[in-house]
């Protein structure tokens, strides 16, 4: 008789009875997936935005239903006896009566495992939308992201410790940029490419200071840069830098990490890509400027600032792409050579695999079918020997590049070779030599220093076939 009086009370009202249907389904289904979970079964992305997002949301609106059914019940009540119609029986709230008591007893039970339900769905969702799958792979338009990120040295690192970090100011901050992207992409208003840079990322000291501290001195590292000739017997060569990374040493910055030490404030004026800096200024640690650089007068007489900004230097102002990066031709070319994914025997290889890969290809699916039949296309025709012989591989070789292709360059995205730069190098005009060049002057015309070897690195040996310097450390058995 109790049970049929608690069916009856949720059942009198249509939008009650839809309510608790509602939260029934929605709370068995989380219910569901979270034991499942916990069992080691994992939805992909989609399924988790469904189950750990959308299903609460569902709960909650049937939650909802079941106080506003009551609400409409008690108003058509009170129309009714204004009218003089007799009303519907209301429930009286009398706990001497079994029925009130298990009736209470059971939305006390309900709430209990409704508020259990909705904390641990609402957990999943943000587990679910914090992973590097959500972020990768639940939008098409962040594929060239998840490559490059997949390729890189963070790539054990999950997104959000470097584009959220901790605290929920910048949880909420990202949520809110996560919801203005979602609109882009409903609407197809996104950037092809995406902008760079970002100009919302957190400050590199609350993120990637986490685990990097330039202030520790780490000394001098040796480095070894393997380049190949583009002659038709591809061979070695070694290029040996002393890097002096640096840090504080005896109290005060050295090396290349002097940059961005605590006892130094290096701010510059730049264009909204930061690619042209017009003036740079070093302050101490209080702020105090101790020293500015501008543009020369015939360099400022070419140069238009309007748009420019003001920066405090920071990591991402050299590792402007220390997880997403994007590679260059020769160096990949290089890369798969060294590795042996690429054959070195075969003549030219070198050169021809780097005009192979800079083809211009309006798809990836053109560049897996051109790339493979030009490469094969330049051996029958000028080393019909070596194709005959050596075929397949040509083909191992030919895919070698084609992997490389399709880890830099995103035809959909209109991401092509150098879209996205490094600037943790000096090459041509880019990266160190934005603020080291001839065109910044300090007051009396003096430029700033451009000797790389006065405090980042010393090259020991220069495209040497063989380095002497490697034969004393690694000598050959």
């Amino acid at each position: 008789m109790i049970v049929k009086d608690v069916v009856q009370a949720f059942t009198r009202n249509w939008l009650r009875l839809l309510g608790a249907v509602m939260a029934t389904i929605a709370g068995s289904v989380i219910v569901a997936f979270l034991v499942l979970d916990l069992l080691g079964f994992h939805g992909g992305p989609y399924l988790g935005i469904l189950v750990y997002a959308v299903v609460p949301a569902i709960l909650v609106v049937g939650l909802v239903l079941i106080p506003l059914g009551n609400f409409m019940a008690r108003r058509r009540r009170r129309k009714a006896e204004k009218l003089g119609v007799e009303p519907p029986r209301p429930l009286v709230i009398d706990f001497g009566k079994p029925v009130v008591r298990a009736i209470a007893l059971f939305v006390l039970v309900m709430t209990a495992v409704n508020i259990a339900i909705i904390a641990g769905g609402t957990y999943k969702a943000v587990e679910v939308m914090d992973s590097t799958e959500f972020c990768g792979t639940s939008c098409h338009i962040m594929k060239p992201e998840l490559t490059a990120y997949s390729r890189s040295p963070h790539a054990r690192v999950g997104c959000v410790n470097c584009h959220i970090g901790p605290g929920a100011s910048w949880f909420v901050q990202s949520k809110l940029s996560g919801t203005r992207q979602l609109f882009a992409v409903a609407f197809n208003t996104f950037n092809r490419p995406i902008a760079t840079p970002v100009y919302d990322l957190r400050p590199a000291r609350e993120t990637c200071e986490q685990c990097h501290w330039p202030a520790r001195f780490t000394g001098d590292r040796l480095k070894i840069l393997t380049s190949y000739t583009d002659d038709e017997k591809t061979e070695a060569r070694k290029t040996v830098l002393l890097m002096n990374i640096g840090g504080t040493k005896a109290g005060k910055p050295v090396g290349i990490h002097w940059h961005v030490a605590r006892e130094n404030r290096v701010r510059y004026f730049a264009d909204p890509k930061r690619r042209t800096i017009a003036e740079v200024e070093l302050a101490d640690a209080a702020g105090i400027v101790k020293k500015r650089w501008k543009l020369s007068p015939e360099a400022a007489a070419k140069t238009q600032t309007a748009g420019y900004a003001w920066r405090e230097m920071d990591c991402v102002d050299c590792h402007n792409r220390p997880t997403h990066a994007y590679g260059e031709p020769k160096a990949e070319v290089d890369a798969a050579l060294l590795a042996g994914s690429i054959d070195a025997d075969l003549p030219y290889v070198r050169r021809e695999a780097v005009r192979v890969v800079q083809g211009q290809y309006t798809s990836d699916e053109e560049a897996r079918r051109q790339i493979p039949a030009q490469l094969a296309g330049f051996y029958a025709q000028s080393y019909p020997e070596v194709a005959r012989t050596k075929g397949e591989s040509i083909q191992k070789s030919a895919q070698a590049i084609v992997d490389i292709f399709a880890a830099n360059v995103f035809p959909e995205m209109k991401i092509a070779w150098g879209t996205y730069p490094s600037y943790a190098n000096h090459h041509g005009d880019s990266g160190c030599f934005r603020c080291h060049s001839a065109t910044l002057v300090d007051d009396k015309g003096k430029k700033i220093a451009k000797a790389c070897d006065a405090m980042c690195h010393t090259p020991l040996e220069t495209e040497s076939k063989k380095p002497e310097i490697l034969e004393l450390l690694y000598p050959s058995e």
